[in-house]
């Protein structure tokens, strides 16, 4: 594929809609550096509660948060992410921090705080990366822009089946209910809120798998060749 080798690509959409397995899959593809921006407030999230902080304390946490030595790295196990010497690649994935994330994530101070690193991260070219404002506030000269999306149902039941293989006893009903929870909170937040960039074209994933929209989004990579 003849694919511009600057070209920044943004994914944006709700939770669980699968914009992390196709930036990752669209990386590999087309030899790109992957960008998890949702890592890094899982990151702030993780790191606030440690110190004890209230999560709704937003000049504390963004103190916090701009106090971060933060940055990627790839192993033989993937994608890496550091606070410092720090791997705290498996210490984020959990529902508790999940939800501090989500918590710290609406706080116009944390926002500010991982702005400027995210937009360094995007600023070479030759980069994917998601995330829910990445179209509309970091990167809004992405030269694509993918909004990624799924039915609520959908995406209860992929995260339902990811937290039971890890072991977690959850109903589907529960996470159903915590994605519909998370939507509100990420499309009503005021700073940088969940959208659909005027510019970005909306892709569902409702019933498909990852090979079938990875063909349709490598589609609109060679239309920007």
């Amino acid at each position: 594929m003849n694919t511009p080798p600057k070209l920044t690509i943004a994914i944006d959409g709700p939770a669980s809609s699968g914009k992390g397995t196709m930036a990752r899959l669209l990386a590999q593809k087309l030899g790109f550096s992957y960008i998890d921006t949702g890592a890094l407030y899982r990151v702030v999230g993780l790191r606030a509660t440690e110190a004890g902080l209230d999560l709704r304390d937003g000049p504390a946490v963004g103190a916090l948060a701009a106090g971060l030595a933060l940055r990627f790295g790839w192993t033989s196990a993937g994608l890496r992410i550091y606070d410092g010497e720090a791997d705290l690649s498996d210490a984020i994935r959990n529902e508790v921090v999940g939800r501090a994330a989500s918590d710290v994530a609406v706080l116009p101070e944390v926002r500010a705080a991982l702005l400027a690193f995210q937009r360094a991260l995007g600023a070479a070219g030759g980069v994917v990366m998601d995330g829910r404002d990445i179209g509309t506030v970091v990167l809004k000269d992405a030269g694509l822009k993918i909004y990624l999306d799924a039915s609520a149902e959908e995406r209860a039941g992929r995260r339902f089946r990811e937290l039971r293989a890890k072991g977690e006893d959850v109903e589907q009903k529960t996470v159903l209910h915590e994605i519909i929870a998370r939507d509100a909170q990420d499309k009503g937040r005021a700073a940088a809120p969940l959208l659909c960039a005027d510019d970005a074209v909306v892709v569902d994933s409702t019933g498909r798998t990852p090979e079938e929209v990875l063909t349709e989004v490598l589609a609109l990579v060679e239309a920007r060749s």
